[in-house]
């Protein structure tokens, strides 16, 4: 795929992290969060500025086109100073924020790959239920801004697919004379974003028979902070999210019989209520929380919702 199209530049979005890379390479160069910090104090004072007043409303706009941050930057940044918040692009898979995506393309392909975009070929990937507007969005920002000589839009299932036949392809001595029939599969996508169940047929995804589940993973962290937050447990504004998410990943787990879960932690309690500790990243002050009937009930989102 990536051979064929002679792309020298991919980048896959999986809603919480993005990796980015060139091709040829075993494994992505970059990895991180899509996210993207704005200074929104000079936004205030692009919007505060009178009409009369160009000059400086001008200044304050393009102060605020430059002031922004992503990934790893993106959060410490939004963590250390009050002047920054925090702006996903994407959620459940799809691009809900245009310009924030834009920002987020600019630092990546300039700032961590560090590449002239007129002298590579991109190739960018998309959800499987994605509209046809969104991608024409993706080629119209990638062709007028970034002024790319070629782009190819691809599935996320079509790419793991290719990906998985041509390792497996790279084990067998024998080579198929066919490769493109025995890219059939059935792709199974669960992370942070909306789940996908995805058939794959000749390397063609099967639209009308795509499945997909409302609930993801970023749903399971906004419960078990709301279940920590309401057990009356003093979470960081700033930090709950991310502190739900290391819970979840840390201490959650699915039980088989969620009555006498709700037993040994009442019996036990030493045993089972767990201790997250951590330190305030603005005032440097420790603190700690109790992890409790949290780390069953969070798993426990679906049947909650159906009920």
């Amino acid at each position: 795929f990536v051979s064929q199209w002679d792309m020298n530049h991919h980048q896959r979005h999986v809603t919480r992290y993005s990796k980015l890379g060139f091709a040829g390479n075993s494994e992505p160069s970059f990895t991180i969060p899509t996210v993207v910090a704005v200074n929104e104090s000079f936004l205030d004072q692009s919007e505060q500025c009178s009409s009369a007043n160009w000059l400086a409303q001008y200044n304050a706009g393009v102060m605020a086109d430059l002031d922004f941050f992503i990934g790893d930057e993106a959060l410490s940044h939004f963590k250390s100073s009050g002047l920054y918040s925090l702006r996903s692009p994407i959620r459940h898979g799809q691009v809900n924020d245009w310009d924030t995506m834009e920002r987020f393309w600019q630092q990546s392909i300039f700032n961590y790959l560090r590449c002239n975009p007129e002298e590579h070929y991109f190739l960018l990937t998309d959800s499987p239920v994605s509209t046809p507007e969104s991608r024409e969005c993706m080629g119209e920002i990638m062709f007028e801004t970034f002024n790319v000589p070629g782009l190819y839009i691809s599935v996320q299932s079509v790419l793991s697919l290719s990906a998985g036949f041509a390792y497996l392809k790279s084990l067998s001595e024998e080579d198929s004379e066919d490769s493109v029939s025995d890219m059939t599969g059935v792709v199974v996508d669960i992370g942070d974003g909306a789940p996908h169940i995805v058939p794959v047929v000749n390397g063609y995804v099967i639209g009308s028979s795509i499945k997909s589940f409302p609930l993801s993973g970023s749903d399971v962290t906004q419960f078990v902070m709301q279940l920590l937050q309401e057990r009356g447990e003093l979470l960081p504004p700033d930090d709950a999210l991310d502190i739900a998410r290391r819970v979840k990943e840390t201490y959650c787990y699915t039980p088989s019989d969620i009555v006498k879960e709700f037993k040994k932690h009442d019996s036990k309690p030493s045993k089972y209520i767990k201790q997250w500790s951590a330190i305030k990243p603005k005032t440097g002050v420790p603190y700690t929380i109790d992890v409790g009937y949290e780390r069953f009930l969070g798993p426990e989102l679906r049947s909650i919702c159906t009920n």
